[in-house]
């Protein structure tokens, strides 16, 4: 789950801003965690050992999060939902069911327990199909990375079940790939750069390059990239820093429940 805060806060500089290029600092002093890393931890408080997993609690500990959290980046819908007496799913197909779904691919015991799970968080306010395949795609990667799974298994069995083309490079979507909030439009390309990675920190690299949603698609991309690659101690070491005590906190019991990543 480091990975996916990590492509976060690393993403967090360069968002909206277009970048197209490769080689740049890892870490800025304006870098922070966003929404991303306080949804997926709110994910991983619902999804700790013996807890109830019902989507009233979950929507409870969203709630409770994000209010903890005000100015973590939610967008305007999401936000009014936080704040909302009685929350309801209002049909977004936007990529935020993706970037939090990574503790649902660790703790599950089968693929199917994964995608339900996935489905779970997603529902709750990303009840689109779209929103619900973007998570389960992801977690699914997840799930399937952690047990060992090639990089070729999972692209098929994504391309197979969720109609993703994973068939194209980071090289050849780069040059045209434009600002794109849509599962559709940003979830392939960041499982993409999961396959193209050579290693964590490429991946993440490969993710911001895009010049799309960087934080979102890094978070994404990072999420699979940690089930198989080393997170760098540096880069660990500097997020853990720039991560909010409490939510450090979480991260800390979800690891010792679960094991890292």
């Amino acid at each position: 789950m480091l990975g996916a805060i990590a492509g976060d806060i690393i993403g967090s500089f360069f968002e909206r801003s277009r970048v197209k290029f490769y080689d740049f600092d890892l870490f800025y002093p304006w870098s922070r965690f966003t929404d991303d890393s306080v949804m997926t931890l709110a994910v991983a408080q619902w999804l700790m050992p013996d807890s109830d997993r019902s989507p009233d609690r979950l929507v409870g500990i969203m709630q409770e999060f994000g209010r903890e959290y005000p100015d973590a980046g939610y967008g305007y819908r999401f936000n009014q939902w936080l704040h909302s007496d009685n929350p309801q799913p209002y049909g977004s197909w936007g990529n935020g069911s993706a970037m939090r779904v990574s503790p649902a691919g660790i703790v599950a015991s089968t693929l199917d327990e994964a995608l339900g799970l996935a489905r779970i968080s997603a529902s709750v306010t990303h009840n689109h199909p779209a929103g619900i395949a973007g998570a389960q795609a992801v977690a699914a990667a997840i799930w399937m990375a952690r047990r060992g799974a090639s990089k070729g298994e999972i692209r098929d069995y994504i391309q197979w079940h969720f109609n993703y083309d994973l068939t194209r490079t980071i090289e050849e979507i780069r040059p045209d790939y434009r600002w794109d909030v849509s599962c559709q439009g940003s979830v392939p390309e960041s499982i993409i750069a999961f396959l193209d990675g050579r290693d964590f920190e490429d991946t993440v690299r490969l993710a911001v390059s895009l010049g799309g949603d960087t934080d979102t698609m890094a978070c994404i991309a990072g999420s699979i990239a940690a089930c198989v690659y080393p997170i760098p101690r540096e880069i660990a070491l500097r997020c853990e820093e720039i991560l909010a005590p409490g939510l450090l906190a979480t991260l800390r019991d979800f690891e010792r429940a679960t094991g890292p990543d």
